[in-house]
């Protein structure tokens, strides 16, 4: 019988969080391993959520990513989710988007941009940085509402 095992929604969450903590600090799965007493490779399992982390590894981990073991569920799906069910836990555009975020952080592109964003001091360069973004978006997007001109004297056109 071969029947393939899916993660649970909530292992499978705590473990891209557990991912992104420990990109974000620059560690390796095998430097993390180390610290824990694994291999790289259980520690991969624990990121996909192929692997359950237990409570007393997930403390063990929460210690070593300098994150309190609350961090892990931050975002996480409801309990229903989890079991499938469809259970009225707030407005599904929430939830819906809230889950696209998380996942796109936890990947290294989503990462990346999140690191470099966060160096830029300035306010305003920010701000221009998320209207560049949405300009973009709203171009792939012909429902979309147009952009504000926010100060594109510049464009030649």
């Amino acid at each position: 019988m071969s029947v393939k095992k899916v993660p649970n929604p909530i292992d499978r969450h705590v473990g891209s969080r557990v991912r992104m903590r420990r990109i974000l600090l620059g560690m390796s799965q095998e430097k993390l391993g180390e610290a824990l007493g694994l291999t790289f490779q259980q520690v991969q399992k624990y990121e996909k959520g192929t692997n359950r982390i237990g409570a007393s590894r997930l403390q063990q981990i929460s210690k070593t990513l300098n994150v309190p073991p609350a961090f892990f569920f931050d975002g996480a799906p409801a309990l229903d989710d989890a079991n499938g069910a469809t259970g009225a836990t707030g407005v599904a555009e929430d939830s819906t988007s809230g889950s696209f975020v998380f996942d796109f952080i936890a990947t290294a592109e989503g990462l990346a941009l999140n690191k470099a964003f966060a160096r830029i001091q300035d306010p305003k360069v920010r701000k221009r940085i998320i209207e560049l973004v949405n300009s973009l978006a709203a171009g792939d997007d012909a429902s979309s509402a147009p952009v504000k001109n926010g100060g594109n004297e510049n464009s030649s056109g």
